[in-house]
Order: structure tokens, then C-alpha cells, then sequence
């Protein structure tokens, strides 16, 4: 039988929009001929809902919109995911479910059993899990129905597992031919290949064929990739979605060929794809159609100015040059070029008015003192006011420019630069920065080489640069990404990275003070396994021994 991928891009609580989005794909595969189509998990309120399923309303939603799909697909057999009613002695509510729609009904019920809670999950806070599962049979073989997490826990593939029981090997066990996963599993850079290599684990464990459809699109933090694959019982990929946009995917379940479709290649590449989606999807979920940046003339603002213009389109992004007493005319001429590159609006508004007012204003308060960081932390509040101003008067969201570098060791001022409704590239690093700029101008020469090629500033005091503060950023980036996403000591970073102890020790330090910055910080795309956000959760008033 020809069976479908419906590989969407559902937004959290738009039922109507999202049971519009299967109805319209399972339609059109019904005219391609398939007799079954999958879609991603809570397909139907959108993944991940978090506190959403606690509204009993939001929950009858799910049923109401279930029945509208069954009724308008027949002719075809739909799964979906969808939130249901739980009968639990755990004090949960509900169930994250998957559905087969047939004839105009619901057919079948599976629940997800394995409930992540790591990084960004708690799904253990929001649903019950369940008690048991079973196989259906369908074209020829017995399909074991799985969601996301279900398909998570291959012994051949983990060296310690996260949970007692292996879902799939329970229903292989019990008979199961076939195996469906429904997913909505985020990105980072690599993901796409770690989820691609464990299908195969348990394709060549089994012997038996594996269907994952993914869901694609941005919604908060997370970013989904789509990339939904089909592998024979030999581990090898038979079909495959697209990355980063909507997609339909055809296989056929007994020949096991099916359709490959081209992907994003590269880490700098989907990266990109990832930040441009992310930014879109957050912008217009959130009910905006204009963006606003601050453009320093510097790689920062440059990178996060053509994420936005390539989401949104240049005629909806403003570009805000903000120079104050130490900016250079380079940077003043570098922001103008890169908005002419970009075909972006761009304003200039000096902050020199406001800055010298602040001064003259705290000028008796601050008498006997030194100017220091405080000067400088009025430039870019200054900054900040303006482009929320902006903001208010035209009704743009504001992205903020910093990237995971500056973040990680507190290297920014709140209410200042960190001003905004988006932080784009805060789960970039500074070194990563460079690589997607170059990436870009790979493309189409956007952003001009004195902003890569200059040494970084915030130019907030004469002649500042960023390593009058801090370690060389190539230095500074491996000593973030193994303590903030492997959790490492001092001394194993190190002996491991070669690096002199004493300044693993006050990078460490930076990030732990900077801990009440990053959780006043504008959400973030994330795009590595561990990001600052609430994947991350580090108390603030907390005593760091290293």
C-alpha cells in the first residue's frame, strides 16, 4: 500500500488552522492513491502545549477537531496525534496520544508510554503515561503505533537507558511487523544524523521496517526540522522529507521504495535553515509582520539582520544604526551598507542627547566617583529605550543581537542590548557566528568584510574590544560548550582542551554570575544540545565552589 508522510507546521492552540493543515494534506494524498497517512505528534493542538492541557476546554478541542478531521478524510486512513482524556491514579489529567482515523471515526488509540523529562522536556509534569499498548493490524503487516520518545530507549543503541521498558521491543515481541513513530523531536546541530542513526539501530535489531514522520516549524525556543525518514528492515533509508519546510512524502509499504527528498546539507547550512525558520515561525505565531534590529556595523547585528530578512522579507525589517560618543565612522558606514545590501529600512538616530542627559541628571548623585561600566551600561540602555520605542510606536518585535558567547559569560546589559522579543542567536557562538556569516556570503556577498574581518567592539569607551574583557573567543567557545552542555570541571576542560586552569576557573565564574542576566534574556533559538533557557534550569542564588 502507498502510505503518506504528512510532514507539517502546526502552531499550539490553533485547532482550526492545524485540523485544516491534515484535512488539505490528507486529501491530496488520498488523490495520490495512499491508503494511510501520518502526522506529527499533537499534530492537532501543536507540541508542545505545556500548561495548555491543564484548561479542560483546550482539551475537548482536541476531540472536537479529531472528529472534523475523520469526517472529512474518508477514503483514507489518518493518524494524528492528538491530547486525550486520562483515567490515571497519577494525578494527570491527560494522555499524549496518537490516533487512527478510519471511516469517519476513531479507530484506534495508542498513548505514549516513555515521558521525557531532560533539557527541554517535562512531559511527566503534564501527562500520564501509558499502562499499555497494543498492535493494529493494517495493509498486510501489524503495525506497532509509537510517539516520539516511544522509539527513544533501543538498548543497542543507548550504553545507559533512561527508562526500564523499550516500547518498540515490547510490540515486536508481541508480533509487530511494522513500526510507526509520530514525532516532534527539535533540532540542534547533528540531531538530524543522531535520529536517522537510531531508526537504523532498531530497523537492523528488529528486522523490520521503520516510519517516522516529524513535525517541521518554530514554535518558542524550539525549532523542528521535519526531515522525516522510512527505512527498510536493513537500517537503510528508503524515503525522506525535506528540512525545514512543509512536506509529503510517499512510500510503498511492501516494496519498501519510496521518495527522497532533498535535504539541507552541512551544519552551517541547516543551522542557518534553523535560525531563518525559528525566526519566521516566532515572529508571525506571535501576531507581528515587522522586525527591528539595532545595527552596530558589527558581525552580530550584520548575522541576525539577514536571518530576519531572509524569514520575513527585507521590506518588513527595520534597521536601527544607534551611534553614540565612541562609535566609529566605520561601523556607522558598515550598518548603512548592509542594510543598502539587504534592501532592509534603515534609520539612524543618534544616542548622544539622550546619554548626555542621563549624565547631567545623575551627575550630583554620582559626584566623587570614577567613570567605569556604569557610563557605559547608559549608552546601551539608551540604546535599548529607542529601539522599544520603536517598537511600541510601530508595532515591530524587536530582535536582540547577542550570541552565546556574550550571554554565556554575562557580556551584555540588561535593558540595554538585551532588549527585545527574540534573542536569535543566543544559542550561537561567537566562532559559529563567523562560520554562518561566511555561509552567508557564500550565497549572496550581504554583510560587509570590515564587519567580519574588524576586531570585535561594543564600543561603549575608546578603543574597546572584546578581549580587553575576555579570553579569545576560540578559547572562550570550547570552555562554554563543555561546561554548559556536558557539565565538566575546571580541571577536565583544562587537561582536556589545553588550556591554562586558572582561566577555565574565571569563565566559570562569569557564567555562574550571569545567571540572573540569561533569565531576564528574551527567549532564544536553540540550535545545540543544550541551550540557555528553560532547557537549563540553574538556580540564581547559589553559591559556585570550583
Amino acid at each position: 500500500m502507498k502510505i503518506a508522510l504528512g510532514q507539517i507546521n502546526p502552531t499550539v492552540g490553533d485547532f482550526s488552522g492545524n485540523a485544516g493543515k491534515i484535512i488539505d494534506f490528507a486529501q491530496r494524498a488520498r488523490t495520490a492513491g495512499a491508503g494511510l497517512i501520518l502526522f506529527p505528534e499533537l499534530s492537532v493542538c501543536g507540541y508542545p502545549p505545556r500548561d495548555l492541557v491543564e484548561r479542560p476546554a483546550f482539551v475537548a478541542r482536541n476531540r472536537e477537531s479529531a472528529n472534523r478531521i475523520a469526517a472529512a478524510t474518508t477514503g483514507i486512513a489518518v493518524i494524528c496525534g492528538l491530547v486525550t482524556p486520562a483515567d490515571s491514579d497519577t494525578g494527570k489529567s491527560v494522555m499524549n496520544s496518537a490516533a487512527l482515523l478510519m471511516d469517519g471515526k476513531i479507530a484506534f488509540l495508542q498513548s505514549k508510554m516513555l515521558l521525557p523529562t531532560y533539557d527541554v522536556f517535562d512531559e511527566m509534569r503534564n501527562f500520564a503515561p501509558a499502562k499499555s499498548q497494543q498492535l493494529f493490524p493494517f495493509c498486510g503487516n501489524r503495525m506497532a503505533l509509537t510517539i516520539c520518545e516511544d522509539a527513544w530507549n533501543d538498548k543497542q543503541f543507548w550504553s545507559k537507558r533512561l527508562y526500564t521498558i523499550d516500547p518498540v521491543e515490547s510490540l515486536i515481541h508481541e508480533g509487530g511487523t511494522f513500526v510507526l513513530n509520530i514525532s516532534a523531536s527539535p533540532f540542534w546541530i547533528g540531531k538530524r544524523e543522531f535520529r536517522r542513526d537510531l531508526l537504523a539501530s532498531i530497523a537492523r535489531q528488529h528486522k523490520v521496517p521503520v516510519a517516522l514522520v516529524n513535525q517541521v516549524g518554530g514554535n518558542d525556543s524550539l525549532v523542528f526540522d521535519g526531515s522525516s525518514l522510512v527505512l527498510n528492515g536493513e537500517g537503510k533509508v528508503i524515503a525522506q522529507g525535506r528540512s525545514f519546510e512543509e512536506d509529503l512524502i510517499y512510500f510503498d509499504s511492501q516494496d519498501l521504495t519510496g521518495e527522497m527528498h532533498e535535504q539541507i546539507p552541512g551544519d552551517e547550512g541547516s543551522a542557518y535553515s534553523a535560525l531563518v525558520l525559528g525566526t519566521r515561525d516566532y515572529i508571525r505565531k506571535c501576531g507581528f509582520q515587522k522586525a527591528i534590529i539595532g545595527l552596530s556595523g558589527g558581525i552580530d547585528s550584520a548575522l541576525t539582520a539577514v536571518i530576519a530578512a531572509d524569514a520575513v522579507g527585507p521590506e518588513n525589517v527595520i534597521g536601527v544604526g544607534m551611534p553614540g560618543p565612541y562609535s566609529s565612522q566605520g561601523s556607522i558606514d558598515d550598518a548603512r551598507t548592509l542594510a543598502k545590501n539587504l534592501g532592509i529600512r534603515f534609520e539612524l538616530l543618534t544616542i548622544n542627547p539622550a546619554y548626555e542627559a542621563y549624565r547631567q541628571t545623575l551627575q550630583d548623585v554620582f559626584s566623587g566617583f570614577k567613570e567605569d561600566v556604569t557610563e557605559e551600561n547608559i549608552q546601551s540602555r539608551a540604546r535599548g529605550t529607542l529601539l522599544m520605542a520603536l517598537s511600541n510606536k510601530l508595532g515591530a518585535i524587536v530582535l536582540s543581537t547577542g550570541n552565546k558567547s556574550e550571554l554565556g559569560v554575562g557580556y551584555c546589559t540588561l535593558y540595554g542590548d538585551m532588549v527585545g522579543g527574540l534573542a536569535v542567536i543566543s544559542d550561537v557562538p561567537k566562532t559559529l557566528v563567523y562560520g554562518l556569516a561566511e555561509y552567508v556570503n557564500s550565497r549572496r556577498p550581504v554583510i560587509p568584510r570590515a564587519s567580519i574581518e574588524k576586531p570585535p567592539s561594543a564600543e561603549l569607551r575608546p578603543d574597546q574590544k572584546d578581549s580587553d574583557s575576555l579570553p579569545p573567543y576560540e578559547v572562550l567557545d570550547p570552555v562554554l560548550e563543555d561546561y554548559v552542555e556536558d557539565s565538566h570541571a575546571a580541571e577536565r576542560i583544562a587537561a582536556d582542551r589545553g588550556i591554562d586552569v586558572e582561566t577555565v576557573r574565571r569563565v566559570i565564574r562569569m557564567v555562574d554570575r550571569a545567571e540572573y542576566k540569561r533569565q531576564q534574556a528574551a527567549p532564544g533559538l536553540k540550535i545545540s544540545p543544550k541551550a540557555f533557557g528553560y532547557g537549563r534550569r540553574i538556580p540564581i542564588a547559589a553559591k559556585s565552589e570550583i
